[in-house]
C-alpha cells in the first residue's frame, strides 16, 4: 500500500482509509479539520516529546556515571537522594491536595472488582472482555483446577457437580447469609411482597428477580455493590441434583477492561494501527462482530445488551452488560511509520493513539443504545511514563484532543500505569500534574523491575529474577502506590489498582494469592481470562475495600522512599554454576518463547509454555525483565557472550518442541538465523543500550523486516 498526503502528512493508505471510511463519518468532526488539527499535533507536540526522551537519557547517563564512580562502595540512601535530587530525578513535594476528576463512572468511584487486559488487535479477545462483566461461577469452579483439581473425562460428572454446588452454597453463605441457616439447606426461592424468601439476614442484599415472584427463573442478589444472579432452570443436570433447584450463580465479574494498543499487541505499520483503531471504534460504536466456531458450530459474537430485571419495590432495574473500557495508548518513547511528517520522519506513535483512540471514543458518547461511560467520559490509559513532566506532557496533548474534536474539557480521564521507578518514586508529584484527569493509578511489576535493573545497570550485579520480590525496593513499591494514592484523594474517585496473576491455568493458587490485592487496599486487580475474572471477584466479595481503603488511609503510614531506592544488587552472592545455568536457561527460553510468536506471527500476548511447560500469560513486560536480566549479567561479567549464546540456541530447539503442533510456526533450530531469534538475541546483547531497556525499539525494527522479507 502507499500514502496519501494530508495537511502535511504522508498517511499510510489503509489507515487513512479506515479513517476516511469508518473514523470520520458520523463523527461531528470534518476531514479538513481532523487532518489539519492532527497535523498540528504531531508536528507541535513532538519536538516536545523528543525533549523529554532527551531528558530521560541525560538522566540516565548522570545515574550511570555516579554508580561508576562509587563502583564498591555501599549506596548511602541520605548520599544517593541527595544526588538523585541535585540532577532532578526526585522532584520536591508540594502540599497535599486531592484530586478534582469530575464525572467518573461508578466502576472508578464506587466500585471494586477485577479487571481484564486483552488485545485490542483480536476482536474475539476483545470482544471476550467485554462481555466478561457477567460470569458463571459453576462453569470457573467445574472447569478449572480452583477446587483443587481438573475435571476429569467426558461428559458432565455429578459428584464434581455437587463440589461445586456446596462451594457456591458457602460463597453465598458468606456474601449474603440468611436470617436463619445455611444456604444449603434451602428447598427452592421465591419473592414475596418485595422480599426474598426464605429471609436474608441483611435484606438490602435483595435486589430483584425475573420471572413470576412465586416462582423465579432469575433471583438478583447484591452485595460489596457487586449483582449476584441465581439462575433457577430445572432441565440443566446440576439443578436437577440440586433441592432449590439452581443451575448456576452467575456473577458480576470484570467491572472494567482494558483494550490494549500497547504492550500486548504487535502494532509496527499503518496496517497494524488500522486494525487496532477499526476494532476499538466498533466496540464504542457497538458494531463490532466476530465469527466464532465452537464444538463443530459457527455463531456470531458481539457486544453483550444490559441486563434488566424487577426490583423489590417492583419497578424495572437495569444492569450494565458489559465491562467498562478503557483503552491503552502506546508510551511516549515509540514512533510508527504509519505516519510521516513534513520532513518524511516517522511520528510520535502516542500521539497519533491520542487523537484516535478519542476519535473512535467519541462515538460513544452519543450513542442512542448502551453506552460505555454512563457519565459522559472516555478512559486512556498512559503507559511507561517518567516523572510528573511527562505525565502533565500527557495531559496537554489530551487538552489538545479535547479541543480539536469538541469535546468538554477533562472528558478524557487518565490511567497513569506507576511502572517506571521515577514514576513511583515521584508518584504524588505525577498525579498532581493530572490532578483533574487521573481515574486510575496501578502497579506493574514486571516494567517496574525492568527499570530497576536499568536505571542501575553499572550499580553492580543484580539479584536474579525470582529473588526481586522479596527485597525491600517492591514492598516499598507496592505499599506506596495504595498510601499515596489514597493520601492524594482517589478513594471514591478513581481506581487503585494491582498487576496480573500470569498463571491462567492455576486458578487455585490465585484464588489462594490475589485475594491480597483488595486486603491490600487495591480496588481493581489485572486478570488473564473471564474465568479468572469472576473466581477472583469472589475475593471483592469478601473484602470490602472501600472500608479496607479507610482503614489503610487511617494509618498514615510513612511513605519509605529510601527503602523504595534500594538498589536490588546481589552483593555477597556467589551464584553457582548450577545456579547461574538455571536463571540462564530461564531467561532465554522465556525470552525466545515470546519473542518467536510476536516477530513470525505479530501474537502480542498469548499464554507461552515456560522451560517447564507451564503455560504463562506474556505480553512485553515479562520480556522486558528477562532481557535486562540477562544484559545485566552479561555487562557485569557473571555470563559471558558465549554461554548466553548456547542457552540461546539450547533453548530454542526446547521451544521449537513447545511449538511443534503449530502449524504457522516457523523453526528457529538448527539454523538459528531467522529473525525472531536474532531479534531474541539482539534484546540481550543490546539491552544494555535500549532506551530504559525497553523492548519495542527491537521488536518494531525485527517485526518490519520479517514482514518485509515475507512480502518479497
Amino acid at each position: 500500500m502507499g500514502r496519501v498526503e494530508k495537511a502535511g502528512l504522508r498517511v499510510d493508505q489503509t489507515l487513512a482509509d479506515f479513517l476516511n471510511d469508518r473514523g470520520l463519518p458520523g463523527s461531528g468532526v470534518e476531514p479538513q479539520q481532523f487532518w489539519q488539527s492532527l497535523s498540528r499535533l504531531l508536528h507541535e507536540f513532538g519536538p516536545r516529546n523528543r525533549a523529554l526522551l532527551d531528558k530521560r537519557e541525560a538522566l540516565q547517563a548522570a545515574i550511570d556515571g555516579w554508580h561508576l564512580a562509587h563502583r564498591g562502595q555501599d549506596i548511602d540512601a541520605g548520599t544517593y537522594r541527595d544526588f538523585l535530587t541535585e540532577i532532578g530525578y526526585l522532584v520536591p513535594e508540594g502540599e497535599d491536595f486531592s484530586i478534582e476528576t469530575p464525572a467518573t463512572d461508578p466502576e472508578f468511584a464506587e466500585l471494586a472488582g477485577p479487571q481484564l487486559v486483552v488485545p485490542i488487535t483480536n476482536a474475539r479477545y476483545a470482544l471476550n472482555a467485554a462481555n466478561a462483566r457477567w460470569g458463571s461461577l459453576y462453569d470457573a469452579l467445574y472447569g478449572t483446577d480452583a477446587m483443587g483439581d481438573l475435571p476429569q473425562g467426558k461428559g458432565y460428572d455429578a459428584t464434581r457437580g455437587a463440589r461445586v454446588i456446596d462451594w457456591g452454597r458457602e460463597f453465598l453463605d458468606g456474601a449474603t447469609p440468611l436470617a436463619e441457616g445455611s444456604w444449603a439447606g434451602i428447598d427452592g426461592l421465591s419473592v414475596k411482597d418485595g422480599a426474598l424468601v426464605p429471609a436474608l439476614r441483611d435484606p438490602a442484599k435483595f435486589a430483584g428477580h425475573i420471572g413470576d415472584a412465586a416462582k423465579p427463573t432469575d433471583v438478583f442478589l447484591k452485595n460489596n455493590g457487586l449483582f449476584i444472579r441465581i439462575t433457577l432452570d430445572a432441565s440443566k443436570p446440576v439443578a436437577q441434583q440440586d433441592r432449590a433447584g439452581i443451575a448456576d450463580i452467575v456473577i458480576e465479574s470484570a467491572l472494567s477492561a482494558i483494550m490494549d494498543c500497547e504492550d500486548s499487541v504487535a502494532c509496527v505499520d499503518g496496517e497494524d494501527k488500522a486494525l487496532a483503531y477499526g476494532n476499538w471504534l466498533g466496540l464504542m460504536d457497538g458494531t463490532l462482530t466476530e465469527s466464532v466456531e465452537k464444538n463443530g458450530k459457527t455463531f456470531t459474537r458481539r457486544l453483550s445488551p444490559d441486563v434488566t430485571f424487577t426490583g423489590p419495590d417492583g419497578a424495572e432495574v437495569t444492569a450494565k452488560g458489559r465491562a467498562l473500557m478503557l483503552v491503552r495508548n502506546v508510551g511516549h518513547l515509540m514512533t510508527t511509520p504509519a505516519v510521516l511528517d513534513r520532513e518524511g520522519r516517522e511520528v510520535f506513535e502516542g500521539l497519533l493513539d491520542a487523537m484516535i483512540t478519542v476519535l473512535c471514543a467519541k462515538r460513544d458518547l452519543e450513542r442512542q443504545g448502551p453506552r460505555n461511560s454512563v457519565t459522559g467520559s472516555i478512559y486512556v490509559v498512559k503507559p511507561k511514563m517518567h516523572g510528573p513532566e511527562e505525565v502533565a506532557f500527557a495531559s496537554e496533548i489530551f487538552d489538545f484532543v479535547e479541543d480539536a474534536l469538541g469535546l468538554p474539557r477533562h472528558t478524557v480521564k487518565l490511567g497513569i500505569m506507576d511502572e517506571e521507578r521515577r514514576t513511583s518514586a515521584n508518584l504524588k508529584e505525577c498525579i498532581r500534574a493530572a490532578k483533574h484527569r487521573v481515574a486510575f493509578i496501578n502497579t506493574g511489576f514486571l516494567d517496574r523491575t525492568g527499570d530497576e535493573i536499568h536505571t542501575s545497570m553499572e550499580a553492580g550485579t543484580m539479584l536474579a529474577k525470582g529473588e526481586m520480590k522479596s527485597q525491600p525496593w517492591i514492598s516499598a513499591y507496592e505499599d506506596r502506590n495504595v498510601d499515596i494514592g489514597l493520601a492524594c484523594g482517589l478513594a471514591g474517585k478513581a481506581q487503585i489498582g494491582k498487576g496480573m496473576w500470569a498463571i491462567p491455568d492455576h486458578m487455585a493458587e490465585m484464588l489462594a494469592q490475589k485475594i491480597a490485592h483488595p486486603m491490600a487496599g487495591a480496588n481493581t486487580a489485572w486478570v488473564p481470562s473471564p474465568t479468572a475474572a469472576t473466581l477472583h471477584a469472589t475475593h471483592y466479595h469478601r473484602v470490602n475495600v472501600h472500608a479496607r481503603q479507610a482503614e489503610i488511609a487511617a494509618l498514615k503510614r510513612p511513605a519509605r522512599l529510601d527503602d523504595l531506592l534500594t538498589v536490588p544488587l546481589a552483593l555477597g552472592r556467589n551464584y553457582s554454576d548450577v545456579e547461574i545455568t538455571r536463571e540462564l536457561e530461564n531467561n532465554c527460553q522465556g525470552i525466545l518463547g515470546y519473542v518467536v510468536r510476536w516477530i513470525d506471527q505479530g501474537v502480542g500476548c498469548s499464554k507461552v509454555p515456560d522451560i517447564n511447560d507451564v503455560g504463562l500469560m506474556e505480553d512485553r513486560a515479562t520480556l522486558r525483565i528477562s532481557a535486562q536480566s540477562l544484559a545485566n549479567w552479561l555487562h557485569q561479567g557473571v555470563v559471558s557472550e558465549a554461554q548466553v549464546m548456547d542457552a540461546m540456541r539450547k533453548m530454542a530447539a526446547v521451544v521449537d518442541r513447545q511449538n511443534q503442533n503449530d502449524p504457522a510456526y516457523l523453526p528457529m533450530a538448527p539454523g538459528f538465523d531467522g529473525v525472531a531469534f536474532q531479534a531474541a538475541c539482539d534484546l540481550v546483547f543490546l539491552g544494555r543500550v535500549q532506551p530504559s531497556g525497553y523492548t519495542e525499539p527491537v521488536l518494531h525494527a525485527r517485526r518490519l523486516q520479517a514482514k518485509a522479507e515475507r512480502r518479497a
